[in-house]
């Protein structure tokens, strides 16, 4: 699959494994702790782990999938990101995240899409001066349902004042592609995150890039 760059009006962006790439660490840490001869691929089931721990929703939608049981899990991730508590840890940026999105700027309306809750997304976007390159911002709490559903992407197209169908969802897991699918908006699943390929394009990504800075490239030319 391809993006239709000539439909690109605005875009919006995941945080956390898009935007943040502070799980990394997390997924360090947990790989020294996981025994060669039990792990074939020690990295891929301790990013697995961390992805269950961070996102629990990410990996239930990839099993739900597998079950045909898509419809209900969504309601399910959609309650259990409204009721967890969110953690309060430190954040990194993923490298070239900024000089990426001084590019993007004035080009394109751009808009965080994120199921944390305001108070994570904003500590993020405002340690590292975000803020001040997006038009809108939309947390886990700001529309009726969060990602899997598309409301989130829906209500940051009406605030952006572009279609839907006009929208580029960013992110790195089958949630983003599901929600920015189901919104009608184009896909781009980043490597840099949670998600693998295989997974993303099943949901059908029409780009995968390996680490989201080089979208600026695929929009703007190098």
């Amino acid at each position: 699959m391809t993006l239709d760059l000539t439909r690109i009006r605005a875009l919006c962006f995941d945080v956390d494994g898009t935007l943040s790439d502070t799980d990394d660490l997390y997924v360090q840490k947990v790989q020294r702790f996981l025994p060669r001869f039990l792990f074939r691929d020690p990295a891929r089931a301790a990013r697995r782990f961390v992805m269950w721990a961070e996102a629990p929703g990410n990996g239930l939608l990839g099993l739900a999938d597998t079950l045909g049981l898509d419809d209900e899990m969504s309601a399910f991730i959609n309650w259990l990101s409204l009721h967890r508590k969110q953690s309060s840890k430190e954040f990194l940026l993923v490298p070239g995240v900024d000089e990426m999105l001084v590019r993007l700027k004035g080009r394109y309306p751009l808009a965080v899409v994120s199921a944390r809750d305001e108070r994570g997304t904003m500590a993020f976007l405002e340690r590292f001066d975000l803020v001040k390159y997006f038009d809108v911002i939309v947390t886990g709490l700001s529309a009726e349902h969060t990602k899997p559903y598309p409301d989130p992407i829906l209500l940051a197209a009406k605030k952006m004042d572009t279609p839907p169908e006009a929208c580029l969802m960013i992110g790195d897991t089958t949630v983003d592609i599901r929600a920015g699918k189901l919104a009608g908006a184009q896909t781009v699943g980043v490597l840099c995150g949670f998600g693998e390929e295989p997974e993303l394009r099943r949901l059908g990504a029409d780009l995968i890039l390996e680490r989201t800075p080089l979208l600026a490239d695929v929009l703007l030319g190098k």
